[in-house]
């Protein structure tokens, strides 16, 4: 499973008290809000993944777990799926605008209780080819999904019976004080529902679930590149009622032994014999589609690049195609025979003061130098 790292979310480091994380969270929870972005599922996405890091990083025992285990450590603790964090929102709001405003952010909103404890919601790594990446894939992707014990309804309960919570007595909110504000916030040990396990299921043993395994095919376009995700609708898990989430397959592409990509582009390095940057050559090299012909000009430096434009990777957002960037690596003989190095030394000498170029350069500055001390 791919673990997405609450901090990183929230922008904040490892060491933020809980002033800092919650200005962070509030200023994300705005700027990604749906009803400020109608229509941008990404928004919509990166508003449930921050919910989802907030209420985990605002509890200190949930962020002790966390830190420690990760989110592995968190199963079975009743985190909400990253969309349901509208309590939590509201909280927000109403610190912002005080509780004149209705009690705050979807005040008229009825709440709707949630006996699971698990997401519906699964994200899972899927590990493909470079290759696979540029020119995409039909995979076979094996992952198991939760449903719900049919024993417990997904409650995790014996018989399905929730005990009321102690904590908030059943209310699913707790409220605290600051001078005359009274602000409300989502219990922390039922996370709403204002009900929790007395007696554990002996079916799943507490937990609400059981794990199904699953393999299907799945067409991952060409262009994608490590960190990108695939949304696969209704291939979630699957909640009490029959409600399904969504699976979303975390890409990660393994790396060429010779192209290396940049977002679209991919770079290569060419490795050129230090006659052929003098003399100038015409050679082939490959291309992700074939090969190409690169015509070297005589005096090419070491490290110089030459453009292929649109021999890249194909966009995956449709923009067209990346280009290929080949660099220069220029290379000199380690050992020289006798030989060699007696027609070297007569091509250096065929060069006059031109092959001491230093000499020119330097011409002067030894005694201005020494004057300096003098």
């Amino acid at each position: 499973m791919t673990e997405i790292d609450y901090y990183e979310l929230l922008e904040v480091s490892k060491s933020s008290d809980k002033t800092t994380i919650k200005k962070a969270y509030r200023k994300l929870a705005m700027q990604y809000h749906p009803d400020k972005n109608p229509g941008d599922n990404e928004a919509e996405e990166k508003f449930k993944a921050i919910n989802e890091a907030y209420q985990v990083l605002s509890d200190d025992q949930k962020r002790q777990i966390y830190d420690r285990y990760g989110k592995a450590g968190l199963q079975g603790q009743g985190q909400s799926s990253g969309f349901g964090g509208f309590d939590d929102l509201g909280s927000v709001f109403e610190e912002m605008f005080g509780s004149a405003f209705g009690g705050g952010f979807g005040g008229s909103r009825r709440k709707q209780r949630k006996t699971y404890n698990y997401n519906l919601d699964i994200a899972i790594e899927t590990v493909i080819e470079f290759n696979e990446a540029v020119f995409g894939v039909n995979k076979t992707v094996e992952y198991s999904y939760k449903t719900a014990c049919s024993s417990c309804k997904g409650t995790g309960a014996k018989g399905g019976k929730l005990s009321t919570c102690s904590y908030c007595d059943g209310h699913g909110q707790i409220h605290t004080r600051q001078g005359f504000m009274t602000f409300a916030q989502t219990c922390p040990y039922c996370h709403g529902s204002g009900e929790s396990v007395g007696e554990k299921c002996p079916s799943c043993k507490g937990k609400g679930y059981e794990e199904v395994k699953e393999s299907f095919k799945v067409d991952i376009p060409e262009g994608v590149n490590t960190g990108n995700r695939i949304r696969v609708s209704n291939k979630g898990n699957i909640a009490p009622d029959g409600s399904r989430g969504d699976l979303y397959i975390q890409i990660r592409v393994k790396e060429d032994s010779h192209f290396v990509r940049h977002d679209d582009d991919i770079y290569l390095e060419v490795p050129l014999f230090f006659t052929q940057v003098v003399l100038g050559d015409t050679i082939k090299i490959p291309s992700l589609r074939g090969e190409l012909e690169l015509k070297i000009p005589a005096g090419t430096k070491d490290k110089e690049q030459f453009k292929f434009k649109g021999e890249g990777v194909k966009s995956v957002q449709g923009y067209g195609k990346g280009d290929l960037i080949v660099q220069i690596s220029i290379k000199y003989p380690t050992d020289l025979n006798a030989q060699q190095r007696e027609l070297l030394e007569k091509l250096q000498e065929s060069f006059g003061i031109e092959s001491k170029p230093h000499e020119s350069i330097f011409e002067g500055m030894f005694d201005k130098v020494k004057k300096w001390f003098s």
